[in-house]
């Protein structure tokens, strides 16, 4: 049995074990060492049955451990786990029971996958994509690093780039793209093409600077 360490001892780390050990409770898939974090104080003042056991930046992977990302950035992501990746690290998909996962997906590794989120046919999703509690439909892309907020709709054939944020309750309505890094807004609604690099938000999805 593989040690599994938590990268990263915020509210989504915390939200990360608790899911894990759903997963340990139908069948004891791994040992769950703690988290580790650049903060030492993360869980300062939280109730929590594990430890940060040491600092993103200074661990080195060992042949017994494997890891599942708590970060919801995106780009941050990507930092992290190219770091810990260049040291030997293996990250695992941890997917909840209560996820829907249909047929004929291909899906990347390092999926997290929230309480009833679900993913339905013919989806190609990249690798350390983060779904919470939101659904995507078929023919639908989801490019690396990619984090989907709960409560989200990815429609059918909708596209999301490499490293895109969807706050909560956003709404990709069928066939549109949204490019590389960018960010929409928790409640908007997608009803024409977004360009990479681009934060917008409202309904319908208007570009914003801020």
């Amino acid at each position: 049995m593989k040690n599994l360490i938590i990268v990263g001892a915020g509210g989504f780390g915390r939200e990360l074990l608790q899911w894990v050990k759903d997963i340990n409770k139908i069948q004891t898939k791994w040992s769950i060492k703690g988290f580790i974090d650049d903060n030492l104080n993360a869980l300062d003042g939280m109730e929590c049955d594990y430890n940060v056991i040491g600092s993103i930046q200074d661990w080195k992977p060992e042949d017994v451990e494997v890891f599942a990302c708590a970060i919801a950035n995106p780009r941050t992501k990507e930092d992290i786990v190219t770091l810990l990746k260049s040291r030997g690290a293996t990250f695992e998909s941890i997917i909840h029971p209560t996820a829907v996962i249909g047929e004929y997906n291909k899906i990347g590794e390092g999926l997290i996958a929230y309480p009833k989120s679900a993913i339905t046919i013919n989806v190609k999703i990249g690798d350390y994509v983060t779904l919470l509690s939101s659904g995507i439909g078929h023919d639908a892309v989801v490019g690396d690093y990619s984090t989907i907020s709960s409560y989200c709709d990815i429609t059918g054939g909708a596209q999301l780039g490499k490293k895109v944020f969807l706050g909560s309750h956003v709404t990709i309505v069928p066939g549109k793209k949204v490019g590389d890094d960018a960010y929409v807004g928790a409640g908007s609604v997608v009803i024409k093409n977004v360009k990479p690099n681009t934060k917008v938000m409202g309904n319908p999805a208007q570009k914003i600077l801020f």
